[in-house]
């Protein structure tokens, strides 16, 4: 909401959010300062002007002046007084955004209006009463209210009617408040998760490919322990304990880059002039989850190489150790995991990365460049004459284009709609979208023309109207309209006639998912009965400036508009630019972050590829080294090292692609325009895959073909030759003894 402190000129935005007077007892809350709401506050409509900050918004914005008390602000047309502070953490129910102001409901405008049903309801349950016959009851309450307000509902079609009325009502938890954030975010959330999981995985598959790897280096020295005494248990403890230590390590480390990463990530939620705000505190369950989760993954994955390890046997690991085939069926087996988790993070990245870039390089029917919006309000309704004089007063501002007006810009959230009615006929079952605009927004927003013509100065509401594409084909069959009438088949009023005068390309009126609505365009000037015209308190004045970044303009032209007329003020400015791209933040983070766990989820199985690559060309350099000399070429080296790790990978992407495509259905409301099964999607990721595995094995298969036969043979065949000489040796030494034995025994 807009809000004035001091003069009418310095106005600034605060979260204001109506409650009953019971609230804050109902939920035990207690003052800091003052006093809360009570139910004397909230009984009569617009009888108590009384206002409640919250203990962060008295922190932030008064530096916790105990002199706030008793000060007014002036919101709409009425004047507040503050007469209390919320003890916080409070700040509001509605998760994601934080109360500033609470006041009473009886002060809202429409309180007493019988059709505004914009409210949430918070019920505390008696003990031991189930949830269930509640919900029914108050569904009843709610259908008898809605039928009985819809008699009045002349302008809607029976089927329109139906479908309102087949509405049902929810009981949901409250413990942690209530949002569109949550909803709008819960299953984007649990696809990260499960992304996360899987990045997860991977990691974990490859650690336990690193300690096997490890494990078989360490035999001899795992086989002289058991030679001198280790227990098995002991030796268990001491493997397990050295990959705790570097588990803890690095998930302290990771623990570092959370507490900066987890801010950044919440601040790209933030839609522009209503920022999303989340208390993320490092308490002990976040650290708890934290250390169970280093624990559980340490254990789970570094057991069975612990186990394998200290299970060594001292005369077979001294003689060579057992079979290196048994290690490597299973480091395969663990790439091959690693390939179908990679897959899997790759093909979800790569379908939400191009959702972002469909969605956000959709053409929206106007040119959203150079555009700024300059929400304006004033301290009451002002004649149209007056707004016009503001928008002419801007043209002549150096740097400003074009000037117009409008009562809010397109893709702002802000909408209104009702039936029509084409030749005296019955209200339409589809809902039509309105908009009122100056002359010249059209060609101040760059929308073709394509019959009739622009608004005129003396053109008024109702009276005549600017349709667009979608108005046409739904209610004139694709008939050019120009010229014709149709009635806004209201439920609040009469019908009002309107002649269409001008025919404009489709836009894009209130969201980028949605199909193109049917809109009609009519005067920013409005009569009432009796053709005088009616004042107007809020508006937006569009400018087209001729520099290419118009955030520079914004600060002058928000002090051009009250210098022109000292009633206007300019609560909200933004580019139409950025109130394009709030309509693209969920998939922005969801691109950002997908692709973020796809580069960490690529670099690990390729990490995890070189070690298994590695680690097989060292256990096979005398085999590679004998092929070598018996004439094998670089290129069946290379084969004999890459394919059966390769085979793994493959059957890990093939596994991945089906356990991708038959998964996608989870999230395939995430989408736009993206199809799951395409060639692009599937071949991206099986290509990067590829990409990746080559180059990791790049390193093994250049140290494989650079094993020298001979130097490898003479290393291989040194301990032998030593061994052969110290047998000779032996022999000779048992044929001396001997003899010598029987000479001494001939002699007694």
């Amino acid at each position: 909401a807009d809000l004035t402190y001091a003069s009418d000129q310095e106005t600034e935005k605060a979260h204001v959010q109506y409650v009953s007077g019971w609230m804050f007892g109902s939920f035990g809350l207690q003052p800091v300062l003052g006093r809360l709401l009570t139910e004397n506050d909230d009984r009569t409509p617009g009888a108590h002007p009384y206002a409640v900050l919250s203990d962060d918004y008295w922190a932030h914005r008064f530096r916790r002046d105990p002199k706030v008390i008793g000060r007014t602000f002036r919101m709409g047309n009425r004047l507040y007084e503050v007469v209390g502070v919320c003890a916080g953490p409070f700040t509001g129910t509605e998760t994601g955004f934080v109360t500033d102001i609470f006041v009473p409901t009886m002060m809202h405008p429409r309180v007493d209006r019988s059709d505004s049903t914009g409210h949430e309801t918070l019920a505390r349950l008696k003990p031991g009463i189930a949830v269930e016959p509640v919900r029914a009851r108050l569904d009843a309450i709610a259908r008898a209210f809605e039928a009985e307000r819809a008699k009045g509902w002349a302008g809607m079609s029976k089927q329109s009617i139906d479908e309102w009325l087949k509405q049902t009502v929810l009981l949901q938890p409250a413990a942690a408040g209530f949002s569109a954030v949550q909803k709008y975010y819960r299953r984007p959330l649990v696809a990260l998760g499960v992304l996360v999981a899987l990045v997860l995985m991977i990691a974990c598959a490859n650690v336990a490919n690193l300690m096997t790897a490890q494990a078989a280096a360490r035999a001899r020295e795992m086989a002289l322990r058991v030679s001198i005494g280790a227990g098995r248990w002991r030796l268990v403890q001491l493997v397990l304990v050295e990959g705790a230590l570097i588990g803890f390590l690095g998930a302290s480390a990771g623990a570092l880059f959370a507490w900066w990463a987890a801010p950044f990530v919440v601040g790209m939620l933030n839609p522009l002039g209503d920022p999303v705000r989340l208390y993320l505190p490092a308490d002990w369950r976040v650290l708890g989850f934290g250390l169970a989760l280093t624990l559980g993954v340490t254990l789970l994955f570094g057991l069975a190489p612990a186990l394998r390890a200290s299970a060594v046997k001292p005369a077979k690991a001294l003689k060579g150790g057992e079979d290196p085939h048994s290690r490597r069926r299973l480091m395969h087996a663990l790439v091959a995991v690693q390939a179908a988790f990679c897959f899997l993070v790759l093909y979800a990245a790569g379908l939400l990365v191009a959702t972002f870039e469909r969605l956000s390089q959709q053409s929206t029917g106007f040119s959203a460049e150079r555009l700024l919006t300059l929400d304006t309000v004033t301290a009451s309704p002002q004649p149209p004459v007056f707004w016009d004089q503001v928008a002419e007063y801007l043209r002549a501002v150096p740097g400003v284009e074009t000037v117009a007006l409008a009562s809010w810009p397109l893709l702002s959230g802000y909408s209104s709609n009702d039936a029509v009615a084409v030749d005296g006929g019955p209200p339409s079952e589809d809902m039509a979208f309105f908009l009122n605009v100056s002359p010249g927004w059209v060609d101040a927003m760059k929308i073709p023309f394509m019959d009739g013509r622009d608004f005129r100065a003396g053109d008024t509401y109702p009276g005549v109207a600017i349709v667009s594409e979608t108005f046409a084909k739904r209610f004139f069959q694709g008939k050019n309209p120009v010229g014709r009438w149709f009635e806004r088949a209201s439920d609040e009023g009469p019908r009002l006639r309107l002649q269409i005068v001008g025919l404009v390309r489709d836009v894009r009126y209130l969201d980028m998912r949605g199909p193109i609505l049917p809109v009609a365009y009519l005067p920013f000037r409005q009569v009432d009965g009796k053709g005088v015209l009616q004042p107007v308190r809020r508006g937006t004045v569009i400018v087209r400036t001729s520099s290419a970044n118009p955030r520079a303009l914004a600060q002058i032209l928000s002090r051009e508009v009250a210098r022109a007329r000292p009633e206007f003020r300019v609560g909200n400015i933004e580019t139409q630019a950025e109130i394009n791209q709030v309509h693209t933040v969920r998939e922005r983070l969801l691109a950002v972050l997908a692709l973020f766990f796809a580069v960490v989820a690529l670099l690990l199985a390729g990490v995890g590829l070189y070690g298994v690559l590695d680690y097989s060309v060292l256990q096979r350099r005398r085999e590679i080294g004998i092929r070598m000399a018996i004439g094998a070429q670089a290129g069946g080296i290379a084969r004999l090292v890459t394919v059966p790790v390769f085979a793994m990978v493959l059957a890990g992407a093939v596994a991945g692609l089906a356990l991708g495509t038959a998964s996608v259905r989870y999230i395939e409301s995430l989408f736009y325009e993206v199809k799951a099964t395409g060639l692009g999607a599937l071949a991206v990721p099986s290509v990067t895959i590829l990409v990746a595995a080559m180059v990791a094995a790049l390193p093994a298969v250049i140290r494989a073909v650079r094993i020298d036969p001979a130097a490898m043979l003479r290393a291989e065949w040194a301990p032998v030759k030593e061994l052969a000489i110290r047998d000779a040796e032996d022999a000779r030494c048992r044929r001396l003894t001997s003899g010598v034995s029987r000479a001494m025994f001939a002699r007694r």
